[in-house]
């Protein structure tokens, strides 16, 4: 087995950014979480995942509600240590978001309606409709080894460089379609 600490440094050698999931509670108070488990799933249709222990407290409030991904700026540090349970005062400032509540500040706002929930062993993966963005041009709060961080300067001018489907190059639009690959068969045993 796997020790679960090599796994945890593992884990932390991915650089992410850090978000809040943000939902309304029964009683119509705003909730969040903070997380750094998300990412884009698809985009026809607008679909993201975000992963959240099953123990949070947001999981409760969150199943079967609308819900948003607020993608920190790198000046809100305070703001995601709040939400990881290191409350601060003042409180970060809420607004309300086209369908759920969302945080001011951010570097994006992501609205979403529930998709799919799955199982993810020890956390619950849940897929958001999205339904509206905002993007503020703000740098990302960076999440890497176990610490905070910033974004550092701009490594080369060229975006997806090095990648086959860069959409500078061209290589795939919307309008491409893939020959199906045939579905996997297990190798007999020996």
């Amino acid at each position: 087995m796997l020790a679960p600490d090599l796994l945890r440094d593992a884990f932390n050698s991915f650089a992410s950014g850090v978000t809040v999931v943000t939902c309304a509670r029964e009683d119509g108070a705003p909730h969040g979480a903070t997380i750094s488990a998300f990412t884009a799933v698809s985009t026809e249709p607008a679909l993201c995942q975000v992963t959240l222990t099953r123990t949070a407290k947001v999981c409760a409030h969150l199943d079967g509600q609308p819900f948003a991904v607020n993608v920190l700026a790198a000046d809100q540090l305070r703001t995601a240590l709040h939400f990881a349970g290191r409350p601060r005062d003042p409180e970060p400032e809420w607004a309300q978001g086209s369908v759920a509540p969302v945080l001011t500040g951010c570097a994006a706002t992501i609205s979403c309606l529930p998709w799919r929930t799955y199982d993810g062993g020890d956390h619950v993966i849940v897929i958001g409709e999205v339904v509206d963005a905002v993007v503020t041009g703000a740098a990302p709060l960076v999440y890497h080894g176990g610490r905070f961080r910033e974004l550092s300067a701009q490594l080369s001018d060229g975006h997806w460089q090095g990648s086959m489907d860069s959409p500078e190059l061209g290589w795939f639009d919307a309008s491409t379609t893939f020959t199906r690959l045939r579905p996997h068969q297990q190798r007999a045993a020996s």
